[in-house]
């Protein structure tokens, strides 16, 4: 029989939603196939991110844990750095005391020395100077025994306070004294390394 173009037309129009649906099913399952794979390696890439939180605050935590043993550490550290230095500045100051009370003695020894020799030598002076610049080596040397008697009796404290009203009573010999004491100082240490 014989097939009219009309139900050809029908029939091919029929087969072809068929066979348009084959592709469409066939998409489909690739779609699924390729889905697989892409959930399976989102899903993995999900969990790599949730393990890397998860070791973030983990490291995050031991690192707090860590920055506050270090923090107590120091403190403790630094506590006994202050408390050392507290004890090193108390010796050093028993040792300053110590030293400027020794300082005191020798320098009040050495003036009385001084004054003791200009006394002893003042009648040589009468007689070979005259008795005019005998009394003044005489009257020098009572005032050095006079000063040294003086320094010995004072304290340290009353020593610095006295030095500190000359200062402001005439701030120039002061400072002529410094300088001079300063040239003395500097030729003694001169002439003892040359020595050396």
């Amino acid at each position: 029989m014989a097939k009219t173009t009309t139900e050809t037309v029908k029939t091919t129009a029929a087969k072809k939603p068929a066979a348009a649906k084959k592709p469409a099913a066939a998409k489909a399952a690739a779609k699924a196939a390729a889905a697989a794979p892409a959930g399976e390696a989102k899903a993995k890439f999900t969990k790599a991110i949730e393990e890397a939180r998860a070791g973030a605050t983990a490291l995050t935590k031991e690192a707090s844990a860590k920055a506050g043993a270090y923090k107590e550490q120091i403190s403790a550290k630094s506590g006994d750095w202050v408390d050392e230095a507290k004890d090193l500045a108390g010796q050093a100051k028993v040792r300053a005391s110590d030293l400027a009370v020794e300082g005191k003695a020798k320098t009040s020894d050495a003036i009385a020395s001084l004054g003791q020799i200009v006394a002893d030598n003042a009648g040589t002076i009468d007689e070979k100077l005259g008795a005019k610049y005998g009394d003044y080596a005489r009257t020098a040397a009572r005032t050095m025994q006079e000063t040294a008697a003086k320094i010995e009796a004072k304290d340290i404290n009353e020593l610095g306070d006295d030095a500190k009203q000359f200062v402001r009573k005439s701030p120039a010999m002061a400072l002529g004294i410094a300088a001079v004491f300063g040239f003395l100082v500097s030729r003694l240490f001169k002439g003892g390394s040359n020595e050396a």
